[in-house]
């Protein structure tokens, strides 16, 4: 079996019967580029922590200006990519920029389905499901994928739910983005609970979608054909595309997070220059070059554009090395492992996590949030049962903290289904919506750390 490009390239919207091309100014893909840049989910990465929880420094970068960063690397990795497979293929239907904008378009949407506080926010999901007090007894109710999407809880799959149904949910499909982008988004084409099997390969590593949601993504594989890697189970190999968009990300978090450090005073001038050369080809070269700028922060601003061209280049040699494998699903292993480079990028992750990663003003407020996340999801779930449960006989105060709660995350008319998961399925949407900035507002107010007008 393999895949092939001009089926992976399909511009059938998810949810959507419309015809699809045409002679508008704009292409399918940059569409989907564009209804992304337009949501409130994408808005709100403003304020979610990519490194630097609730940094005071404007200049450091958040979700938002990482996605961004990040959509920006996938369209160059994905349009040099795509002239050279267009020439090798003969795709007549095709521009080598079609590549690009799907690859910018789902880089832009890779971290949208990410709850406050990075990824400590995914943990603080994980652990509330696993270990607190209720919410542990609630999620134990229920069985395999259902169960494991909460015990395991992966912003990736919330991501896949925020694009195909929370935004614009009064539309089938919710922003009935193209499959060849949707599936180029999804890094991890696989439901959570496997039945105890195991397949080998980074893109069974984690779940790419919720029960909810398998329909769904069972509809985009099957319309771009994707390799089913089990008949009785919901695992696929990879879009070939979402390999350069988890290049395009892991570049971009590489080197840009210890420029943001360098800026905060982690690292000195001199180790960056040696940790940004490293990976460089001709690096007296550079040298040379930077003499002409003056200060510091130019020449790292410098040194970082030439390491991220450097990588992408990289990058499109390994994808076109490997595009055969790739396409037969017999290739299953990031990018950035087959780099000639590579111990000089993974260098960089390496002093990120011991410098950055684990600095204390990042730690503290990281354990914080950790604990605002549980208090909220654990608080909010024992409100939404009692209503649930009781109906009008509900006590006082769950039917007051549900005014909190948003009708679409509660249910129609305010009453939450019958369905356990489905509640715990709306709590979780709920929260992993949050910014940093209102979950932290919110708990103070919940806890009576602070109130309105106090």
């Amino acid at each position: 079996m393999t895949m092939h490009w001009n089926q992976l390239l399909s511009r059938s919207r998810l949810g959507s019967d419309q015809s699809q091309g045409g002679t508008t100014a704009r292409t399918d893909f940059q569409r989907d580029f564009d209804r992304i840049v337009f949501s409130s989910a994408f808005r709100r990465m403003q304020d979610k922590t990519q490194v630097f929880p609730l940094s005071r420094v404007d200049y450091i970068r958040t979700r938002l200006t990482h996605s961004l960063e990040a959509s920006s690397i996938g369209r160059s990795l994905g349009t040099q990519v795509g002239e050279r497979v267009i020439e090798r293929r003969r795709l007549a239907d095709y521009e080598a920029s079609d590549f690009g904008d799907i690859c910018a378009a789902a880089c832009l949407a890779h971290d949208i389905g990410n709850p406050p506080f990075g990824h400590s926010g995914e943990d603080a999901f994980r652990s509330w499901a696993n270990d607190a007090p209720y919410g542990q007894r609630r999620v134990s109710m229920l069985k395999d994928s259902e169960r494991e999407d909460f015990t395991s809880f992966e912003g990736n799959a919330q991501g896949f739910r925020i694009l195909t149904r929370l935004q614009n949910p009064d539309n089938p499909g919710g922003l009935q983005l193209t499959c060849a982008t949707l599936a180029a988004f999804t890094k991890y084409p696989r439901e959570s609970c496997l039945g105890g099997g195991r397949y080998p390969g980074v893109s069974a590593k984690k779940q790419g979608f919720f029960v909810e949601d398998r329909e769904s993504f069972e509809s985009v594989a099957e319309q771009v054909g994707l390799i089913r890697r089990d008949g009785s189970r919901a695992v696929w190999c990879r879009h070939p595309l979402a390999f350069l968009v988890e290049a395009a990300d892991d570049i971009s978090y590489r080197v840009i997070d210890i420029e943001d450090g360098f800026r905060l005073g982690y690292f000195t001038f001199d180790e960056v220059m040696a940790l940004y050369l490293d990976i460089l080809q001709e690096p007296e070269k550079q040298r040379l070059r930077m003499q002409s700028i003056r200060d510091s922060k130019g020449r790292v601003e410098f040194l970082r554009a030439k390491v991220i061209n450097e990588a992408i280049s990289q990058a499109m040699d390994c994808f076109l090395d490997n595009e055969e494998a790739i396409l037969a699903g017999r290739f299953d292993e990031p990018l950035l492992n087959q780099f000639p480079r590579r111990a000089a990028m993974d260098r960089l992750i390496e002093v990120a996590k011991a410098r950055i990663y684990q600095a204390t003003e990042v730690v503290e407020i990281q354990a914080a949030g950790f604990q605002v996340i549980g208090d909220l999801l654990e608080r909010f779930i024992q409100v939404l049962d009692d209503l649930a449960e009781q109906g009008e006989q509900a006590s006082a105060k769950s039917r007051m903290i549900s005014r909190l709660i948003p009708e679409q995350f509660i249910g129609s008319g305010r009453i939450p289904s019958s369905s356990v998961y489905t509640r715990l399925l709306r709590l979780t949407d709920f929260v992993a919506g949050m910014t940093d900035s209102y979950a932290v507002s919110l708990y103070k107010k919940l806890t009576g750390i602070s109130l309105p007008n106090a």
